[in-house]
């Protein structure tokens, strides 16, 4: 069978959500995708009903983080589209068209896609369509209202695609070379993907409203410690020498209407965030 998406998932003792994401995209896809699966652990069951369904997976004894996950599944995939999804996400049907119509308009390989998920929280992301809850895990979920409502939402495509679900052509996977083991277990991979795609002239990093996803909320991250968050924060501006923060405002535009980009102006305003980035990244080497 020929797939479209290679699809990532790693998972994390989270049975009951991986299985409902699995469900939706079986379910809500159009057209047929390889999934595969990273196991760490698998304590709750997670290993057994993956070898039952008789999906691709990896597997870890021990929690290796998203990044080394990744990089393990990645190994497996046969398509020439890879797609990294979190398994507290569910897919809502015609997502996969959107995105590849999208890919479809793409003049070459230098492109990051992204789904616009909806979210029972609103945290601030100008990305998402918040706060609108059909439940917070799969025992309370409201899958038919979902259904009946997920396309009533008006939202524009954005720019500044840089989280999951997520798909890159795997010609620039190959080149930046996956995901970086260095930020394990896994914060603030997800810029230092897009920046490492930047540094090879992708300036097309596109969310597409038309692809929807519902996102319980970081279910997985949140039994990490803030510390590991802090950590991959400091390891960003110390590789980049600018926050992720400055790279999703002023590189990746993250939150405005959809524009294809370019290099950031160096107007006074940058010039300052810039600095203020050297400062800070002095500051965290000699206080190591």
């Amino acid at each position: 069978m020929k797939y479209l998406f290679s699809i990532l998932i790693p998972t994390w003792n989270n049975l009951s959500f991986l299985r409902l994401c699995v469900e939706s995209i079986l379910k809500n896809s159009k057209y047929p995708h390889q999934l595969i699966i990273h196991v760490n652990q698998g304590a709750d069951g997670t290993l057994q009903w993956v070898k039952e369904q008789r999906f691709d997976y990896t597997y870890s004894e021990e929690n290796i983080g998203v990044c080394n996950a990744l990089n393990a599944s990645y190994k497996k995939a046969l398509s020439e589209y890879i797609l990294y999804i979190n398994d507290d996400m569910y897919v809502c049907p015609g997502w996969d068209e959107a995105l590849y119509n999208e890919i479809l308009t793409q003049p070459d390989e230098k492109f990051y896609l992204s789904s616009t998920a909806i979210e029972p929280v609103d945290v601030g992301k100008k990305v998402a369509i918040a706060p609108y809850s059909y439940g917070i895990t799969p025992s309370d979920f409201d899958e038919e209202r979902l259904l009946a409502e997920f396309q009533d939402f008006h939202f524009d495509n954005w720019c500044g695609s840089s989280w999951p679900p997520a798909v890159v052509h795997r010609k620039m996977w190959d080149i930046v070379g996956g995901y970086s083991i260095e930020f394990s277990p896994g914060f603030y991979s997800d810029p230092d993907f897009s920046m490492k795609l930047w540094q090879h002239d992708v300036r097309r990093f596109k969310g597409i409203s038309g692809s929807r996803v519902y996102h319980f909320f970081e279910s997985s991250t949140k039994r990490l410690k803030n510390r590991n968050s802090k950590k991959g924060n400091h390891l960003f501006l110390k590789k980049w020498g600018i926050s992720a923060r400055a790279f999703y405002s002023y590189y990746l535009r993250m939150g405005e209407p959809y524009h294809q980009l370019t290099e950031p102006k160096n107007d006074s305003r940058f010039l300052w965030k810039k600095f203020l980035c050297k400062l800070k990244r002095f500051w965290i080497i000699f206080n190591k």
